[in-house]
């Protein structure tokens, strides 16, 4: 087939098509294999849309197309998804501060720099034992402090774990702010770094953010509902991040799957700050055996 009966859809058009009925790569591949497509094709990726038009899409527009895979509306994401716990398990033994993880989340949450929700802390338990590396995120507390002194019941508590913010409830107080121990949470003090995006808002992506409400880590709920893992979870180059089912009682990091109550048990998997009686559903392995040895001033993401 020529070029010329190919057809380029415009950002709009094509998350349009996506959001109506999903496509499949023109070679037959569901929509979450078009990242090896992508990955081969110098330029553009032909796919099919909905109604069985071959288009070709620039893959730049592929990797908006992912990033802006829209959520739940503000209702439906207030609902867990059936048959979930979400845990997550942060092994510290294999960070070395790459922070491919925090890229990953301000892009796929048009995060600036100021305002990340992931933060990666220089950690040192004591003056004789050596510092190490601690990614900090929300943990989705199964006692959360913070849907306690909601006034408007902008940020819940679902069935499946996560605790989400609705950014059309919220009113700027920041009472949960100042509730949060863990200073998880950030404030919007002025808009998005790309302009207003064409796409509902959701809680479930926390896009398009509202200038004076709070945001925090949303574990990626969205992501969750297709079964795909939390974009941190796969942007890490060093299997650092296990996310998974409680329930099911299995976390994997991407390469490797294990039972979650066996990674903690052999491991000695502790909450942070456990004592304050919060019961995060983040969970740390200590800094033993390490991969890597520390190295400071590490500020920006390594290069691919």
């Amino acid at each position: 087939m020529k070029d010329k009966n190919l057809k380029t859809d415009s950002r709009r058009q094509f998350i349009k098509k996506i959001s109506t009925g999903g496509i499949l790569a023109a070679s037959g591949l569901a929509l979450g294999s078009l990242s090896s497509c992508k990955e081969k094709s110098a330029e553009k990726t032909a796919v099919l849309t909905a109604d069985g038009k071959l288009v070709q899409v620039p893959n730049s527009e592929i990797e908006e197309m992912e990033r802006l895979n829209p959520g739940a509306p503000p209702l439906e994401a207030r609902k867990g998804i059936p048959g979930k716990k979400f845990v997550m398990v942060v092994d510290l033994s294999r960070c070395r501060n790459a922070r491919k993880c925090v890229a990953s989340c301000d892009k796929h949450h048009d995060l600036t720099p100021e305002r990340p929700y992931i933060k990666v802390l220089e950690m040192k338990d004591n003056k004789s034992s050596s510092p190490y590396w601690m990614p900090k995120k929300c943990f989705h507390c199964d006692n959360p402090p913070c849907v306690k002194v909601c006034p408007v019941g902008a940020t819940f508590k679902r069935s499946d774990g996560i605790v989400l913010i609705d950014n059309t409830r919220c009113i700027g107080c920041r009472f949960c702010m100042a509730a949060c121990p863990y200073s998880a949470r950030v404030f919007n003090w002025g808009a998005p770094p790309e302009g207003k995006l064409d796409i509902p808002y959701s809680p479930e992506t926390s896009l398009p953010s509202r200038k004076g409400t709070v945001a925090k880590c949303d574990f990626c709920p969205n992501m969750l509902r297709e079964d795909k893992l939390p974009h941190c979870v796969t942007a890490c180059p060093n299997g650092v991040i296990y996310f998974g089912n409680e329930i099911e009682d299995t976390v994997t990091n991407g390469e490797e799957t294990v039972r979650f109550s066996t990674l903690l048990k052999d491991k000695a998997g502790y909450r942070y700050m456990e004592d304050l009686g919060t019961k995060p559903r983040v969970y740390y392995l200590p800094p033993v055996n390490r991969l890597f040895p520390f190295e400071e001033g590490k500020e920006k993401p390594e290069e691919s």
